[in-house]
Protein backbone atom coordinates (compact mmCIF):
# COMPACT_ATOMS: atom_id res chain seq x y z
CA UNK A 1 0.00 0.00 0.00
CA UNK A 2 1.12 3.57 -0.62
CA UNK A 3 1.69 5.38 2.68
CA UNK A 4 2.56 9.07 2.84
CA UNK A 5 4.23 10.02 6.12
CA UNK A 6 3.34 13.65 6.82
CA UNK A 7 5.26 15.84 9.24
CA UNK A 8 6.03 19.51 9.86
CA UNK A 9 9.73 20.19 9.61
CA UNK A 10 10.09 23.02 7.10
CA UNK A 11 8.19 26.09 8.33
CA UNK A 12 8.36 28.00 5.04
CA UNK A 13 5.47 26.33 3.18
CA UNK A 14 2.86 28.91 4.15
CA UNK A 15 1.32 31.97 2.50
CA UNK A 16 1.57 34.38 5.44
CA UNK A 17 2.83 34.36 8.98
CA UNK A 18 -0.33 34.00 11.02
CA UNK A 19 -0.91 33.36 14.70
CA UNK A 20 1.50 31.73 17.07
CA UNK A 21 4.20 29.50 15.58
CA UNK A 22 4.67 26.04 17.00
CA UNK A 23 7.67 25.87 19.32
CA UNK A 24 10.74 24.27 17.78
CA UNK A 25 10.69 20.51 18.11
CA UNK A 26 12.81 18.07 16.11
CA UNK A 27 11.72 14.45 15.76
CA UNK A 28 13.58 13.47 12.59
CA UNK A 29 14.96 10.21 14.00
CA UNK A 30 11.44 9.23 15.08
CA UNK A 31 10.07 9.83 11.59
CA UNK A 32 12.88 7.81 10.01
CA UNK A 33 12.09 4.89 12.32
CA UNK A 34 8.41 5.02 11.41
CA UNK A 35 9.23 5.03 7.68
CA UNK A 36 11.54 2.04 8.13
CA UNK A 37 8.81 0.17 10.02
CA UNK A 38 6.26 0.86 7.29
CA UNK A 39 8.68 -0.32 4.63
CA UNK A 40 9.32 -3.45 6.67
CA UNK A 41 5.56 -3.97 6.56
CA UNK A 42 5.74 -4.01 2.77
CA UNK A 43 4.44 -0.49 2.14
CA UNK A 44 5.66 2.05 -0.41
CA UNK A 45 6.36 5.29 1.46
CA UNK A 46 6.77 8.98 0.71
CA UNK A 47 7.79 11.68 3.20
CA UNK A 48 5.68 14.85 2.85
CA UNK A 49 5.59 18.27 4.45
CA UNK A 50 2.22 19.14 5.97
CA UNK A 51 2.03 22.59 4.37
CA UNK A 52 0.20 24.36 1.54
CA UNK A 53 1.68 21.98 -1.07
CA UNK A 54 0.51 18.84 0.71
CA UNK A 55 -2.66 18.09 -1.26
CA UNK A 56 -0.93 18.53 -4.63
CA UNK A 57 1.81 16.14 -3.50
CA UNK A 58 -0.71 13.57 -2.29
CA UNK A 59 -2.75 13.80 -5.50
CA UNK A 60 0.33 12.64 -7.38
CA UNK A 61 1.31 9.94 -4.89
CA UNK A 62 -2.15 8.51 -4.08
CA UNK A 63 -4.34 9.45 -7.09
CA UNK A 64 -8.03 8.46 -6.96
CA UNK A 65 -9.03 5.29 -8.79
CA UNK A 66 -12.06 5.12 -11.14
CA UNK A 67 -14.34 4.14 -8.22
CA UNK A 68 -13.04 7.12 -6.21
CA UNK A 69 -11.64 4.77 -3.57
CA UNK A 70 -8.48 5.83 -1.76
CA UNK A 71 -5.36 4.32 -3.29
CA UNK A 72 -3.26 5.03 -0.20
CA UNK A 73 -3.23 6.45 3.30
CA UNK A 74 -1.40 9.07 5.34
CA UNK A 75 0.55 8.22 8.48
CA UNK A 76 0.07 11.55 10.23
CA UNK A 77 2.99 12.85 12.31
CA UNK A 78 2.28 16.55 11.73
CA UNK A 79 2.22 18.83 14.78
CA UNK A 80 1.26 21.91 12.78
CA UNK A 81 3.09 25.06 11.76
CA UNK A 82 1.20 28.02 13.21
CA UNK A 83 -2.17 29.32 14.35
CA UNK A 84 -4.89 27.82 16.50
CA UNK A 85 -5.51 24.08 16.92
CA UNK A 86 -2.35 23.28 14.98
CA UNK A 87 -2.64 19.52 15.44
CA UNK A 88 -5.97 19.65 13.61
CA UNK A 89 -4.70 21.37 10.46
CA UNK A 90 -3.39 18.39 8.48
CA UNK A 91 -6.30 16.09 9.47
CA UNK A 92 -8.75 18.80 8.35
CA UNK A 93 -7.02 19.06 4.97
CA UNK A 94 -7.14 15.28 4.56
CA UNK A 95 -10.82 15.14 5.55
CA UNK A 96 -11.64 17.72 2.90
CA UNK A 97 -9.61 15.90 0.24
CA UNK A 98 -10.97 12.46 1.12
CA UNK A 99 -7.66 10.86 2.05
CA UNK A 100 -7.55 8.32 4.91
CA UNK A 101 -5.08 9.01 7.72
CA UNK A 102 -3.95 7.68 11.07
CA UNK A 103 -4.84 9.09 14.43
CA UNK A 104 -7.47 11.45 15.74
CA UNK A 105 -9.55 13.72 13.55
CA UNK A 106 -9.68 17.53 13.67
CA UNK A 107 -12.18 17.45 16.53
CA UNK A 108 -10.19 15.03 18.67
CA UNK A 109 -6.92 16.88 18.21
CA UNK A 110 -8.59 20.24 18.84
CA UNK A 111 -10.21 19.04 22.07
CA UNK A 112 -7.11 17.30 23.40
CA UNK A 113 -4.72 20.15 22.59
CA UNK A 114 -6.92 22.72 24.34
CA UNK A 115 -6.15 21.75 27.93
CA UNK A 116 -9.01 23.81 29.33
CA UNK A 117 -11.66 22.22 27.12
CA UNK A 118 -10.18 18.76 27.70
CA UNK A 119 -10.29 19.20 31.48
CA UNK A 120 -13.90 20.37 31.36
CA UNK A 121 -14.91 17.43 29.17
CA UNK A 122 -13.26 14.80 31.31
CA UNK A 123 -14.53 16.40 34.51
CA UNK A 124 -18.07 16.25 33.10
CA UNK A 125 -17.42 12.55 32.41
CA UNK A 126 -16.58 12.01 36.08
CA UNK A 127 -12.81 11.88 35.57
CA UNK A 128 -10.69 13.48 38.34
CA UNK A 129 -8.34 16.29 37.28
CA UNK A 130 -6.50 18.93 39.36
CA UNK A 131 -8.46 22.08 40.24
CA UNK A 132 -7.64 24.92 37.86
CA UNK A 133 -8.22 28.47 36.68
CA UNK A 134 -7.68 30.19 33.33
CA UNK A 135 -5.63 33.37 33.54
CA UNK A 136 -4.53 36.13 31.19
CA UNK A 137 -2.91 38.58 33.59
CA UNK A 138 -1.97 36.66 36.73
CA UNK A 139 -3.94 39.10 38.88
CA UNK A 140 -7.17 37.13 38.62
CA UNK A 141 -8.50 35.49 41.78
CA UNK A 142 -7.08 32.05 42.48
CA UNK A 143 -10.25 31.17 44.36
CA UNK A 144 -9.77 28.00 46.37
CA UNK A 145 -6.63 26.88 44.52
CA UNK A 146 -3.88 25.70 46.85
CA UNK A 147 -0.23 26.55 46.26
CA UNK A 148 2.09 25.39 44.79
CA UNK A 149 0.58 25.82 41.34
CA UNK A 150 1.60 24.64 37.90
CA UNK A 151 1.37 27.27 35.16
CA UNK A 152 1.42 26.16 31.53
CA UNK A 153 0.23 27.33 28.10
CA UNK A 154 -3.35 26.44 27.25
CA UNK A 155 -2.56 24.98 23.82
CA UNK A 156 0.91 23.43 23.86
CA UNK A 157 2.28 19.92 24.32
CA UNK A 158 5.59 18.35 25.32
CA UNK A 159 5.78 20.46 28.52
CA UNK A 160 6.58 23.69 26.67
CA UNK A 161 6.37 26.63 29.06
CA UNK A 162 5.63 24.62 32.22
CA UNK A 163 6.45 26.52 35.44
CA UNK A 164 6.00 25.77 39.14
CA UNK A 165 4.80 28.67 41.31
CA UNK A 166 5.15 28.35 45.07
CA UNK A 167 3.63 31.62 46.27
CA UNK A 168 1.16 34.27 45.03
CA UNK A 169 3.91 36.83 44.37
CA UNK A 170 5.33 34.63 41.60
CA UNK A 171 2.06 33.99 39.82
CA UNK A 172 1.73 37.22 37.87
CA UNK A 173 5.18 36.86 36.31
CA UNK A 174 4.59 33.21 35.43
CA UNK A 175 1.33 34.02 33.63
CA UNK A 176 2.95 36.95 31.81
CA UNK A 177 5.66 34.61 30.51
CA UNK A 178 2.99 32.33 29.00
CA UNK A 179 0.99 35.16 27.46
CA UNK A 180 4.09 36.89 26.07
CA UNK A 181 6.00 33.88 24.76
CA UNK A 182 3.09 31.73 23.61
CA UNK A 183 0.36 34.33 22.88
CA UNK A 184 -2.32 32.34 24.69
CA UNK A 185 -4.07 31.97 28.01
CA UNK A 186 -2.35 30.30 30.91
CA UNK A 187 -3.73 27.20 32.59
CA UNK A 188 -3.11 27.49 36.33
CA UNK A 189 -3.73 24.27 38.23
CA UNK A 190 -2.89 22.77 41.59
CA UNK A 191 0.38 20.87 41.71
CA UNK A 192 -0.17 17.25 42.75
CA UNK A 193 2.93 15.90 44.45
CA UNK A 194 3.28 12.20 43.85
CA UNK A 195 3.97 9.53 41.26
CA UNK A 196 3.51 10.18 37.54
CA UNK A 197 2.01 7.38 35.45
CA UNK A 198 1.30 7.37 31.72
CA UNK A 199 -1.23 5.06 30.11
CA UNK A 200 -0.93 4.24 26.40
CA UNK A 201 -4.08 3.29 24.51
CA UNK A 202 -4.30 1.49 21.17
CA UNK A 203 -7.48 0.84 19.19
CA UNK A 204 -10.95 2.21 18.70
CA UNK A 205 -14.02 0.12 19.55
CA UNK A 206 -12.14 -2.33 21.76
CA UNK A 207 -9.25 -0.40 23.26
CA UNK A 208 -6.03 -2.15 24.19
CA UNK A 209 -4.56 -0.62 27.33
CA UNK A 210 -0.82 -1.11 27.16
CA UNK A 211 1.33 -1.68 30.27
CA UNK A 212 1.54 1.37 32.51
CA UNK A 213 4.73 3.45 32.56
CA UNK A 214 6.02 5.39 35.57
CA UNK A 215 8.36 8.35 35.26
CA UNK A 216 11.14 8.14 37.82
CA UNK A 217 12.14 11.52 39.28
CA UNK A 218 14.82 10.18 41.63
CA UNK A 219 15.66 12.48 44.53
CA UNK A 220 14.28 15.60 42.89
CA UNK A 221 12.25 17.71 45.32
CA UNK A 222 9.50 18.42 42.80
CA UNK A 223 8.13 15.81 40.44
CA UNK A 224 7.76 18.02 37.40
CA UNK A 225 9.56 17.93 34.07
CA UNK A 226 10.06 20.86 31.71
CA UNK A 227 10.74 20.29 28.00
CA UNK A 228 14.46 20.64 28.78
CA UNK A 229 14.17 17.98 31.50
CA UNK A 230 12.43 15.59 29.11
CA UNK A 231 15.22 15.92 26.59
CA UNK A 232 17.68 14.73 29.24
CA UNK A 233 15.53 11.94 30.72
CA UNK A 234 16.70 8.61 29.30
CA UNK A 235 14.59 5.48 29.00
CA UNK A 236 16.24 4.22 32.19
CA UNK A 237 14.26 6.87 34.09
CA UNK A 238 11.01 5.15 33.14
CA UNK A 239 9.66 2.01 34.78
CA UNK A 240 7.46 -0.35 32.76
CA UNK A 241 5.33 -1.96 33.92
CA UNK A 242 4.77 0.53 36.73
CA UNK A 243 4.96 -1.03 40.17
CA UNK A 244 1.43 -0.34 41.39
CA UNK A 245 -1.34 -2.44 42.87
CA UNK A 246 -3.94 -4.15 40.73
CA UNK A 247 -6.81 -2.05 42.10
CA UNK A 248 -5.12 1.23 41.20
CA UNK A 249 -4.02 -0.16 37.82
CA UNK A 250 -7.62 -1.08 36.99
CA UNK A 251 -8.78 2.38 38.02
CA UNK A 252 -6.18 4.04 35.79
CA UNK A 253 -7.16 1.87 32.84
CA UNK A 254 -10.86 2.71 33.26
CA UNK A 255 -10.19 6.43 33.64
CA UNK A 256 -7.90 6.42 30.60
CA UNK A 257 -10.57 4.85 28.42
CA UNK A 258 -13.14 7.38 29.66
CA UNK A 259 -10.72 10.21 28.87
CA UNK A 260 -10.01 8.81 25.39
CA UNK A 261 -13.75 8.64 24.67
CA UNK A 262 -14.57 12.06 26.12
CA UNK A 263 -11.93 13.75 23.97
CA UNK A 264 -12.99 11.95 20.77
CA UNK A 265 -9.59 10.36 20.17
CA UNK A 266 -8.89 7.64 17.61
CA UNK A 267 -6.38 4.84 16.97
CA UNK A 268 -3.87 5.71 19.69
CA UNK A 269 -3.28 8.23 22.47
CA UNK A 270 -1.55 8.60 25.83
CA UNK A 271 -3.07 9.74 29.12
CA UNK A 272 -0.84 11.32 31.78
CA UNK A 273 -1.67 10.88 35.47
CA UNK A 274 -0.41 12.13 38.80
CA UNK A 275 -1.10 9.91 41.85
CA UNK A 276 -1.17 11.79 45.16
CA UNK A 277 0.06 10.50 48.52
CA UNK A 278 -3.37 9.04 49.29
CA UNK A 279 -3.43 7.03 46.08
CA UNK A 280 -5.95 9.29 44.32
CA UNK A 281 -5.29 9.56 40.57
CA UNK A 282 -5.66 12.82 38.65
CA UNK A 283 -5.58 13.16 34.86
CA UNK A 284 -3.14 15.89 33.87
CA UNK A 285 -3.84 15.73 30.14
CA UNK A 286 -4.35 13.47 27.15
CA UNK A 287 -1.92 13.49 24.23
CA UNK A 288 -3.78 12.72 20.99
CA UNK A 289 -0.54 12.49 18.98
CA UNK A 290 1.99 10.88 21.34
CA UNK A 291 5.62 10.71 20.32
CA UNK A 292 6.73 7.43 18.78
CA UNK A 293 10.45 7.66 19.49
CA UNK A 294 12.28 4.54 20.60
CA UNK A 295 12.69 5.90 24.15
CA UNK A 296 9.26 7.50 24.49
CA UNK A 297 6.71 6.17 26.95
CA UNK A 298 4.24 5.03 24.31
CA UNK A 299 6.75 2.82 22.52
CA UNK A 300 8.13 1.53 25.82
CA UNK A 301 4.62 0.44 26.84
CA UNK A 302 3.98 -1.21 23.48
CA UNK A 303 7.30 -3.06 23.59
CA UNK A 304 6.52 -4.31 27.09
CA UNK A 305 3.18 -5.60 25.77
CA UNK A 306 5.01 -7.70 23.20
CA UNK A 307 4.70 -5.42 20.16
CA UNK A 308 7.86 -4.86 18.16
CA UNK A 309 8.26 -1.30 16.90
CA UNK A 310 7.41 -2.41 13.38
CA UNK A 311 4.33 -4.28 14.61
CA UNK A 312 3.16 -1.21 16.53
CA UNK A 313 3.46 1.18 13.60
CA UNK A 314 1.75 -1.18 11.18
CA UNK A 315 -0.95 -1.92 13.75
CA UNK A 316 -1.72 1.83 13.99
CA UNK A 317 -1.88 1.95 10.20
CA UNK A 318 -4.27 -1.03 10.04
CA UNK A 319 -6.53 0.45 12.74
CA UNK A 320 -6.82 3.67 10.76
CA UNK A 321 -7.43 1.96 7.42
CA UNK A 322 -10.27 -0.20 8.71
CA UNK A 323 -12.12 2.86 10.03
CA UNK A 324 -12.95 3.96 6.51
CA UNK A 325 -16.14 2.45 5.03
CA UNK A 326 -16.07 0.35 1.89
CA UNK A 327 -12.37 -0.41 1.94
CA UNK A 328 -10.34 -3.13 3.60
CA UNK A 329 -6.70 -3.73 4.29
CA UNK A 330 -4.85 -4.67 1.05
Amino acid sequence: MRVAVVLNHDRTGIINRFGQSRPEDDHGAEVESVIAALQEGGHHTLLCEGDKELLATLQRFVPPDPQARPSGIVFNMAYGIQGESRLAHVPAMLEMAGIPYTGSGPLGHGLALDKIIAKKLIRDAGVPTPNFRVMRHGTESTGDLRFPLVVKPRNESNSFGVQLVREPAQLKQAVEVIVTQYAQDALVEEYIHGREITVALLGNGELEVLPLVEKEFGDRETHIATVEDKEQMAASRKICPARIGSELATMLRDISIATFRACQCRDYARVDFRIDRCGQPYVLEINSLPRLGMHDSYVLAATNAGHSFSDLINRILDLAYTRYPGIGIP
